[in-house]
């Protein structure tokens, strides 16, 4: 089975062996964010593949080499929320993805932050030893290291049956959030589901996400900047929205640790300026 993750505009991207074989078209052809951190003004399917390529060969995406310790990425992004939340003793732990591993348990921030610093939408991965092995060994629990497979509410629930109460969830799926929903009320959690990987949604799957989550990652998603009520937004070019009062406390316990000067002022959110949003919206 190859690894697949959508990137750059849910470009599809698959990785046998340690190369790129195949990279779909993308939806859009900017985002700020790859574009600040990356130099990469127009998105195509040869900066998607060299894009791939370097997080392969820096980070060891998908291969054995894989890096399991790194920097923080962006400000104000999932996995470092989630590196806070721990931190800050706000949540206990977190089901979160890797590659090569699949549905990860951890309470580690350190181990959050680098399994999720460089990826971004996995559809779906293969076992690998090393990296398996090496999130055992910085305190993570792989749900299944046979097959590595994705499934959050199976991740949850096990988390739960060891004691985690305050558990992070990063969701792609709307009916994936309902299914935590019911798991929480059945089991007495508290989740903080966040809400990732949007680009390219449609207005009820955008919704009913929306309804589900205590924070959302924007993306390039056109529905959900039409659609999001949020609490508090952190960025203004590719947000995160808080939507629930946990949510809420999440990012601004994050804002503390953010080392850039920050302006808090009351508004009316959303607020997307327009040339920075990226292009085109989908």
């Amino acid at each position: 089975m190859p690894h697949v993750m959508e990137i750059l505009g849910k470009a599809r991207v698959v990785v046998e062996n340690g190369e790129v074989v195949e990279v779909s078209e993308p939806l859009i052809s900017w985002c700020p964010i790859f574009d600040k951190a990356r130099g990469i003004t127009n998105i195509t399917k040869e900066e998607i593949k060299k894009n791939m390529e370097f997080r392969i060969r820096d980070f060891g995406l998908f291969t054995s080499k894989r890096q399991l310790d790194m920097d923080i990425f962006v400000g104000f992004g999932a996995s470092e929320t989630m590196m806070t939340g721990l931190n800050r003793g706000l949540l206990d732990t977190t089901v979160t993805a890797c590659d090569g591993a699949g549905s990860v348990i951890s309470n580690n921030p350190n181990l959050v932050q680098g399994m999720g610093a460089r990826i971004s939408g996995l559809v779906e991965t293969e076992p690998i030893d090393e990296t398996i092995n090496g999130i055992s060994e910085r305190g993570g629990i792989v749900l299944d290291p046979s097959t590595a497979k994705l499934d959050p509410v199976a991740a949850t629930r096990k988390a739960a049956e060891l004691g985690y109460q305050k558990i992070a969830v990063t969701v792609v799926f709307p009916e994936t959030a309902k299914q935590l929903r019911e798991l929480e009320s059945e089991l007495g959690l508290e989740l903080t589901i966040i809400g990732a990987h949007v680009t390219g949604i449609d207005r009820d799957f955008a919704q009913e996400l929306l309804d589900n989550v205590d924070i959302v990652t924007s993306c390039a998603s056109k529905n959900i900047r039409d659609l999001v009520k949020p609490l508090v937004q952190v960025g203004n070019a590719v947000p995160l929205f808080g939507l629930t009062q946990r949510g809420k406390e999440l990012l601004l316990e994050r804002a503390k640790e953010v080392d850039s000067p920050l302006l808090v002022s009351s508004a009316k959110l959303p607020s997307l300026p327009v040339e920075r949003q990226p292009k085109e919206l989908v």
